[in-house]
């Protein structure tokens, strides 16, 4: 891994871009390393713009911003369109196709996160856990060992077993994908 990597899990709010930041910043804390999570969101509970982000490193953290994101996840067409092209060079921009459409590059990797939550577990409101499978599946960032653990402690009681089919999905898509992203 790079001596720090800058995440960013964007969406609208509901669909679980500070859950899926939580769950990545914890899987990083039980594979050792140091991490900051934040969060924003729009003043709507639902439906507003949401986002999360994750900075990553092996040595100590001096600014806990995210400023050039090594990757990006988005699940909505607004968060794309606010944070897709802020990338760092080589930025890897991961979409859930069922939902944006338009991107600021062609490079995007482009998986129908909600249909597999939605039609392989049963339940759309996984497609965050989906998505976060396949980013640590294209980036390695975090071991998935450590994310099934953080999956297990903070994942809403009584959800546990479908956010772990969720994650499955997600690191099966992350296979069927071409696309490798050194972390």
């Amino acid at each position: 891994m790079t001596e720090r990597y800058e995440v960013r899990l964007a969406g609208t709010g509901g669909q679980g871009a500070i859950l899926a930041g939580i769950l990545l910043a914890e899987a990083a804390i039980r594979d050792g390393k140091n991490v900051v999570q934040s969060q924003s969101y729009g003043p709507e509970a639902r439906g507003g713009a949401s986002r999360s982000e994750v900075v990553i490193s092996d040595d100590e953290i001096l600014y806990p911003k995210v400023l050039q994101p090594n990757v990006t996840l988005c699940m909505s067409q607004e968060a794309c369109d606010k944070y897709g092209g802020q990338m760092g060079k080589d930025g890897l921009l991961i979409l859930d196709d069922c939902h944006v459409g338009r991107a600021p590059t062609t490079q995007a990797v482009r998986v129908p996160m909600t249909t597999i939550a939605q039609e392989d577990i049963g339940r759309a409101i996984v497609a965050n856990v989906v998505g976060l499978g396949v980013l640590v599946g294209l980036t390695e960032i975090v071991s998935r060992e450590s994310l099934e653990a953080a999956v297990k402690e903070r994942a809403p009681r009584g959800t546990e077993e479908i956010n772990l089919k969720a994650l499955a999905a997600g690191f099966e898509a992350a296979k069927a994908s071409s696309v490798k992203h050194k972390s």
